[in-house]
């Protein structure tokens, strides 16, 4: 099982930052019995590996480096290796720069290193649809408008993606996404049939859909936080200080 995890964005909503935004600081963990700084991406790391993934590829800027210096002073109980990005063409072309890798692999989780969002388990709880090629974890917001919101029918089964809408009909979002190999692998044919015109990921999934396959979706989130934004930033920072002792990784 491989982990794709997108980290190629420039942050704009967030900046001007000293580093990446995918090592902004947000909560805590315990070394040696010492309390220390917890980068943002590490809670998408850490459930990818609950889940079974066995190597993590990131898709980073080339400029990106801080990343690959954090990761690599840490031990981790996968695989952690890097793709690159040259130019920024949006989240399908940097996902699908791991397709080389992600080929070899049964399974693969795709999630967005600057969210934090709960239950820890819901990888395995989406695994668990393990007859639906493609499932989206789904998440409840408050204003779904800057995420991609999902309807639904009452099966499950994903009727439309709505990618960045106005009073979306839905109030329940995209966060995380499980694929078949061969699925994953079939997204990335059906985005270069578009010319990969598709960048964000929710507008080659209707496209997907509308080609007669069938996409899952499984209402398995409780609690979702972008902290790509400064709000966001500050809403999870609060969210894990209330709930330190639930949270807080060992």
């Amino acid at each position: 099982m491989i982990g794709i995890i997108p980290a190629a964005g420039a942050g704009a909503r967030i900046q001007p930052l000293g580093c990446s935004k995918e090592l902004l600081p947000v909560g805590s963990r315990m070394v040696e019995g010492v309390e220390r700084p917890k980068a943002v991406s590490e809670y998408l790391v850490e459930r990818m590996i609950a889940a079974g993934a066995d190597q993590i590829c990131m898709v980073i800027s080339a400029e990106k480096t801080d990343i690959v210096r954090y990761y690599a002073e840490r031990d981790y109980a996968a695989e952690i290796f890097y793709a690159v990005q040259q130019q920024p063409r949006g989240l399908c072309d940097a996902l699908f720069r791991a397709d080389p890798f992600a080929c070899r692999h049964n399974q693969v989780l795709i999630g967005l290193p600057d969210t934090i969002w709960f239950p820890e388990n819901a990888y395995l709880q989406a695994l668990e649809f393990s007859n639906a090629a493609c499932n989206l974890m789904l998440f409840p917001v408050d204003d779904p408008q800057p995420f991609d919101a999902v309807v639904c029918d009452e099966l499950g089964h994903v009727q439309e993606v709505l990618v960045k809408k106005k009073n979306a009909s839905s109030h329940w979002i995209w966060g995380a996404v499980t694929t078949q190999g061969d699925t994953f692998r079939q997204l990335r044919l059906l985005w270069e049939s578009r010319h990969r015109s598709d960048q964000y990921l929710g507008d080659l999934l209707n496209a997907f859909i509308a080609a007669g396959n069938t996409v899952r979706g499984t209402f398995c989130g409780e609690t979702y936080m972008d902290v790509g934004t400064l709000e966001g930033y500050r809403h999870a920072q609060d969210f894990l200080r209330a709930h330190t002792g639930a949270f807080r990784a060992a």
